[in-house]
């Protein structure tokens, strides 16, 4: 059995999020990696601090090559995750990695063997079934839509790839 896992869970509901606010697949998948790691980060404690984001060279792994350039703050509500544009797409950056549509491919989709584009349109049902201003609040979205469904999703989403 494929285990789907808490980190999947947040990573896909996040990304749904990102979607039904309006961000397109490729920036909504980036946002929910993005936030699935800080979240993992934060629960087992930050690391010492790095290079300002001014002076680092961000990795894009897939690419294999490094971006220099200018990062944002990009918000989703009172969220609020750097970013790098590339090709007029926004992606998130945790670290000197940027979080991509593939790495998200690689990270989360390949756990769901073939039954990821099922998890996520679950996902963003679940989303469309809350008031904008809950999915526009880091804490209520948290609380309210992650918490209380991730273990009942996790065990529903692994017993779905066993199929």
């Amino acid at each position: 059995m494929a285990k789907i896992g808490r980190f999947q869970v947040m990573a896909t509901l996040q990304a749904a999020r990102a979607y039904v606010l309006g961000k397109s697949i490729e920036e909504a998948k980036s946002f929910g990696l993005n936030r699935a790691i800080f979240y993992a980060a934060a629960k087992r404690g930050f690391k010492p601090k790095i290079k300002p984001f001014e002076e680092r060279r961000i990795k894009i792994p897939e690419k294999r090559k490094e971006i220099k350039g200018r990062f944002e703050i990009d918000r989703i509500g009172d969220e609020m995750a750097y970013c790098v544009e590339i090709e007029g797409k926004k992606f998130y950056v945790i670290g000197n990695e940027v979080q991509t549509p593939e790495s998200f491919e690689k990270q989360i989709e390949r756990r769901f063997k073939g039954k990821f584009e099922q998890a996520f349109k679950e996902a963003v049902e679940i989303c469309k079934n809350y008031d904008k201003g809950i999915l526009l609040s880091q804490r209520s979205f948290y609380e309210i839509v992650y918490k209380p469904r991730r273990d009942e999703l996790a065990k529903k989403w692994s017993e779905m790839t066993e199929v």
